[in-house]
């Protein structure tokens, strides 16, 4: 089962692990393993597995995942990149790349003040990084190859150190060709814990993957994953990603240089077929134990490239943060969709009064939805007391009127110092899709240029006819001022990813108050390897980081 973190028992020393034990269900019930596999494993349907090398270097096999996710907690973390197999039901194994031979990674917990510092080796083929995604580091702890940092080498090591200030929910990625390696499963939670006490708190960490595709058809490289880590991402034209969407994929590969292969593709991403809660799928998704009268908080974090509409059943709950900030006095909801766009977080409480088996579920009308849900079990309950409805009409979370107005940091008709519109589009160049800011793609785009303590207003404008936009800002958070025009009504909005879709118009503001070179993307990590990434620089900041021409740094 999932042991989760009981927030009213302490724990001693500087570094200490809590391990969550996993649990597979054959059916309803049974036993959760990892498995070793040889790269001529036949359980891996679909795959032309003597084209394959599982990205372990010259050997023949990796290293079975770790059959716990570990919980790191203190001041002083080790993390180590290693290629490994992962189980996602049984006899679905795909190679993937992890931090600590897990995926998800370690969630790593600090209290809130503590000065963090994480050790990361890398013991895969090619260089990598941590990006503390949502955590409002000092420039130089980013992860940002070629900005902040060079990429780590294989058999190198390198330290981030820096001071948890702001309690909340986190997580932490590879921005080393993070399009290829976030896709191969370098991720983990990060949360910094605030001071209220709940019985029960849980992270759900969502992502998709491809089972099979037409790997036969590809030429698998060294560093290939049952994902998309063979596929050279930034020439891949992809129109849409609702994960609703029905249409066909129309696939083509042609060889490209280090064994990868460019798509063409059609308006969707169905060839993530197979999703994932915490590195599992269906009936093999861990349980979540409740007690009766439990307080209890689940943490949802979006790892994937595709949003997720998430129903709770047979629970009255709260939406009491969204990117770790929290939200003023939320209202009770009920049946309704908290949709979690990719790179955003939302954390969900209720006091569990209804015993019983309750789903927590993906709604959509794919078949690949039905494997994104887990179980809500309180204690003595036996068989299952829900019905799955994945497929029922539900409303949709509306962040924008819910919770309680109150005191703002900005106000939509004040003076700023720095006013910037981004118009977000998809568009046709060289015979190529690429994504654009203001028509222009990366590294063509001028960067938004602020001085420290500057206020700076951001209206986004998403052109594009069907693909949504969630724009991510590092080191900062921003507020959202207004929706379509009108001024948000509700509790004030504090986030650091915002999902733009398509027709919208949001105006967010930030004070300029963590000096430094920060990028401003799409966390669609496919739009943003196509060109859909800015800077925001401040002009009074300087840098002592020189890149290192022979790094190999790939900023996205």
């Amino acid at each position: 089962m999932i042991v989760p973190i009981n927030t009213t028992q302490e724990t001693g020393g500087d570094y200490t692990v809590l391990t969550k034990k996993t649990k597979l269900l054959l059916g309803i019930a049974g036993i959760a393993v990892f498995t070793l596999v040889l790269t001529g494993c036949s359980s891996m349907k679909g795959m032309d597995h003597s084209k394959m090398d599982m990205g372990g270097g010259n050997n023949t096999s990796t290293a079975t995942t770790s059959a716990k996710i570990e919980t790191l907690t203190g001041k002083e973390i080790n993390l180590t990149a290693k290629a490994s197999n992962l189980e996602v039901e049984p006899g679905k194994i795909l190679p993937v790349w992890t931090f600590n031979n897990s995926v998800p990674g370690p969630q790593i917990r600090v209290k809130q003040g503590d000065t963090v510092k994480v050790n990361l080796k890398n013991e895969l083929p090619e260089p990598v990084s941590i990006h503390w995604h949502g955590v409002p580091v000092p420039n130089a702890m980013d992860g940002i190859p070629g900005m902040t940092q060079d990429a780590i080498q294989p058999g190198k090591s390198f330290t981030y150190e820096f001071k948890a200030d702001v309690p909340g929910t986190y997580w932490y990625h590879s921005h080393q060709d993070s399009v290829n390696q976030v896709d191969r499963g370098l991720y983990g939670s990060f949360i910094v814990e605030p001071n209220d006490k709940v019985d029960k708190d849980y992270t759900l960490v969502l992502d998709e993957w491809m089972s099979t595709g037409n790997m036969e058809s590809m030429n698998m490289g060294k560093s290939d994953t049952g994902k998309m880590s063979n596929m050279d991402h930034s020439k891949m034209n992809m129109d849409s990603k609702s994960s609703n969407d029905t249409k066909s994929t129309d696939t083509k590969s042609t060889a490209e240089p280090k064994n990868q292969a460019s798509m063409v593709m059609g308006d969707d991403m169905s060839m993530y077929d197979l999703y994932t809660i915490n590195g599992k799928t269906g009936q093999a998704t861990d349980k979540l134990p409740v007690k009766k009268g439990d307080k209890v908080r689940i943490r949802l974090i979006n790892a994937g490239f595709i949003s997720h509409k998430m129903h709770l059943h047979g629970q009255e709950f709260k939406v009491t943060a969204t990117d770790g900030q929290p939200i003023n006095n939320p209202q009770t909801l009920k049946d309704t969709l908290i949709s979690i766009a990719p790179g955003e977080r939302y954390d969900i409480e209720f006091e569990a009064n209804n015993p019983g088996q309750w789903y927590l579920e993906e709604h959509g009308n794919e078949p690949r939805i039905k494997g994104m849900k887990t179980v809500i079990q309180y204690d003595g309950e036996n068989s299952m007391t829900d019905k799955s409805d994945d497929s029922a009409a539900l409303p949709i979370f509306n962040l924008a009127n819910y919770g309680t107005a109150t005191k703002s940091a900005f106000s939509s008709d004040q003076k700023f110092d720095v006013e910037k519109t981004m118009i977000l589009n998809t568009e046709q160049k060289d015979g190529n899709t690429v994504y654009t800011i203001n028509g222009q793609t990366y590294p063509n785009i001028p960067p938004i240029t602020v001085k420290k303590n500057d206020t700076v207003k951001v209206t986004f404008v998403n052109q594009s006819k069907t693909e949504d936009h969630p724009m991510h800002l590092h080191g900062h958070f921003f507020e959202v001022l207004s929706k379509n025009g009108q001024p948000i009504k509700g509790s004030p909005i504090i986030k650091d990813t915002l999902n733009v879709k398509p027709g919208e118009t949001y105006v967010v503001a930030f004070k300029a108050d963590n000096p430094g070179d920060w990028m401003f993307h799409c966390h669609d990590l496919h739009h943003a390897s196509m060109g859909m990434v800015t800077d925001l620089q401040y002009s009074d900041y300087k840098s002592n980081y020189k890149p290192d021409p022979n790094a190999g740094n790939k900023p996205e």
